[in-house]
């Protein structure tokens, strides 16, 4: 693996003591990577709103106050962060928490599964990343087309109504893509459309169980 793509497991202690060392080495020289610890750093507290996750064990807030105290971190500067890259970086650090969490929660197991498949497609370096219009967020698209619409503080819907995300292909007419409720710190939907390359991803609001096609103006729209 190559010492770039550590910062995320770095962030979660889940580098075995080799590993730790060589990328603290790394970290005193390389900036791009002290950037992105930052971001990963000043995120952290998105995580418990990103996704469930299962009750953790009695004790694991001693071991993690633990391990913090007992490890040297090179001291980061303050910056501003672009709002995709910092969604971006939580994804990838939720990704690898639910990948290490479910392996260990047999119960959790499917539904952590779908969460890191949700979560992998925002953290994924080569999946296209475009900021939306009309609300904080992005929308993230795979290689292969399969998209997630991430929104940032989207109340939740209004009673007996709900979200209703639509794919736009270029010259096309909307597909649905999907209902969602919102309420939490951070929406992220898994599009049950593909994305063409320069279709626009929208959100509207319809009445309960959504409709065929929109009936009011768009929220927030990206073109991807």
């Amino acid at each position: 693996m190559d010492t770039h793509d550590l910062t995320a497991p770095y962030a979660l202690h889940a580098l075995d003591d080799v590993e730790r060392e060589a990328y603290e080495q790394h970290l005193a020289q390389c900036e791009r990577c002290r950037e992105e610890l930052a971001v990963l750093t000043e995120s952290a507290a998105a995580l418990a709103w990103a996704v469930e996750s299962p009750s953790p064990p009695a004790d694991l807030r001693g071991r993690i106050l633990d391990a913090t105290a007992a490890d040297n971190v090179v001291p980061l500067r303050p910056r501003v962060r672009r709002p995709w890259q910092a969604i971006a970086a939580v994804a990838a650090c939720a990704a690898i928490g639910l990948g290490i969490w479910g392996a260990t929660v047999n119960d959790s197991l499917h539904r952590a599964r779908a969460e890191s498949s949700t979560l992998h497609i925002v953290a994924d370096p080569a999946s296209r990343k475009v900021e939306l219009n009309g609300k904080a967020g992005m929308v993230a698209v795979a290689p292969d087309g399969e998209g997630v619409l991430v929104v940032e503080h989207l109340p939740a819907a209004p009673a007996g109504m709900t979200y209703e995300a639509w794919v736009i292909p270029q010259g096309g007419k909307p597909q649905r893509a999907g209902v969602f409720r919102g309420g939490d710190d951070m929406t992220m939907v898994k599009l049950e459309m593909h994305v063409p390359r320069g279709a626009t991803v929208a959100a509207t609001v319809e009445k309960h169980g959504g409709a065929d096609v929109p009936t009011s103006k768009p929220l927030l729209s990206a073109q991807v």
